[in-house]
Parts: C-alpha cells; structure tokens; sequence
C-alpha cells in the first residue's frame, strides 16, 4: 500500500466566478486546465507503472 492511500480527501477549492471575464480570458482559463488534466494523467500512469513494478516484485 501507499502512504497516500490513507491521505484524506482534500475539499473541492471553490469555484472561480466566471461572471467577470471575457471570452478570450475563459478560453484562456479551459487551455489552462486541459494542461494541468494532462499534468495530472501524466502523474497517475507514472504512479500506476511504479505500483505495477513493484507489486510485480512480490509475485511468486
């Protein structure tokens, strides 16, 4: 097991007002997210391969 997997669940941060930016801003704000999606995709099949490497250890 990994000590993260008895970390407790952070709250969801809140939600940013939309209401005051433009168009070009928002899209801007959706590029932003699609990057740190893929930063963290990037970071669980990095941790999914280390689990896989390691457990495959243990295997008889």
């Amino acid at each position: 097991m990994f000590d993260d997997d008895f970390e407790p669940i952070k709250k969801t941060p809140k939600l940013k007002d939309l209401e005051p930016m433009s168009v070009s801003e928002l899209e801007l704000y959706i590029s932003d997210m699609k990057q740190e999606i893929l930063r963290v995709e990037s970071e669980i099949e990095k941790k999914k391969a280390h689990r896989e490497s390691v457990s495959s250890l243990f295997k008889s």
